[in-house]
């Protein structure tokens, strides 16, 4: 099986978020989802659990940070081409994110773009030809 990795984040308005996720493209996933908590499907092996802060207080006794202000992490995933990046970008956008809070990353054999989910969460985009990136290091 292979592994799978859940990013926990902590949202202001539930509801809100599962609406901007699912609009970037993830889907609820119904079972491991209730009124404190929604599990976002990005793939068989990325989801993301949206957390309502009082949810997210009982996994850690650390101050929620205001993701707006403060950074703790960036969260990237991957993509098959710039054209999706671009068009993830604008999903989000459209949903109510912000585009490109990160420099947008141009260099040929890669290319990455950012957005901020309403809570201030930057989810990066890459995209890499592995070919030309492998000619590039030997080079």
């Amino acid at each position: 099986m292979p592994k799978m990795i859940f990013v926990n984040l902590p949202v202001s308005d539930l509801p809100r978020a599962v609406a901007f996720y699912e609009a970037v493209g993830a889907t609820k996933n119904p079972q491991f989802s209730d009124d404190t908590a929604a599990c976002m499907v990005f793939s068989d092996t990325i989801h993301a659990m949206l957390l309502t802060h009082d949810k997210y207080k009982q996994f850690t006794s650390k101050t929620i940070v205001d993701a707006k202000t403060s950074s703790e992490v960036l969260i990237c995933i991957s993509a098959d081409s710039r054209d999706e990046i671009d068009a993830l970008v604008k999903k989000a956008t459209d949903a109510g994110g912000t585009p490109d809070p990160t420099p947008t990353q141009d260099f040929g054999f890669m290319y990455g773009r950012s957005y901020e989910d309403p809570d201030g969460h930057i989810w990066e985009v890459m995209w890499m030809d592995m070919a030309a990136a492998e000619a590039a290091m030997a080079s």
